[in-house]
């Protein structure tokens, strides 16, 4: 009886750890490549980096991979684009507070062209440009540390509520 039950929770287990693992293939590897090079100081952070690229996948596809100065703590996007919603140019790079007061679109009457500005808190948190005034805006999510923080708490959530099935399945 208690191999039945083992077998159980087991499969239990397998069930729940292949489910977490299927959401991470909503993430696109593709366009965020880690380093191996070490931190250089504790909360260390990256950011896509570009200099008026033509578009944001060129941005992304030829970002620079490096480390964020210490002073700087968000990335910020400036994203400039014509009344046809094609982009013109993509501006990304790693910024401090004071850089990210001026968020939202605003037409330039200068050149015809959209620019829509946005600001986010976290590791490559800018693989989207901002392209109207619900996305162009100061965004927080979450760094890798904080995602590795919660996986280690399901999955010792997860543990717990097998040590309690096993124990509510004792005859």
């Amino acid at each position: 009886m208690l191999v039945s039950q083992l077998v159980v929770v087991c499969v239990f287990l397998i069930f729940i750890l292949v489910r977490s693992r299927v959401f991470a293939k909503n993430v696109n590897h593709d366009q965020v490549r880690h380093s191996l090079d070490p931190t250089p100081f504790p909360n260390s952070f990256k950011c896509f980096t570009c200099e008026k690229a033509k578009d944001n996948y060129h941005c992304n596809r030829w970002a620079e991979d490096k480390w964020c100065p210490q002073h700087t703590h968000f990335c910020k996007t400036v994203h400039h684009f014509n009344s046809h919603g094609k982009s013109m140019s993509v501006t990304k790079k790693c910024a401090m507070k004071e850089e990210c007061h001026s968020l939202g679109c605003h037409h330039r009457m200068d050149s015809g062209h959209t620019e829509c500005v946005s600001c986010c808190e976290g590791a490559i948190c800018n693989v989207e440009v901002p392209t109207n005034h619900t996305n162009a805006i100061f965004s927080v999510m979450n760094s890798y540390r904080k995602s590795d923080a919660c996986r280690s708490t399901s999955y010792s959530i997860i543990m717990v509520s097998a040590v309690l099935l096993l124990l509510l399945l004792k005859p």
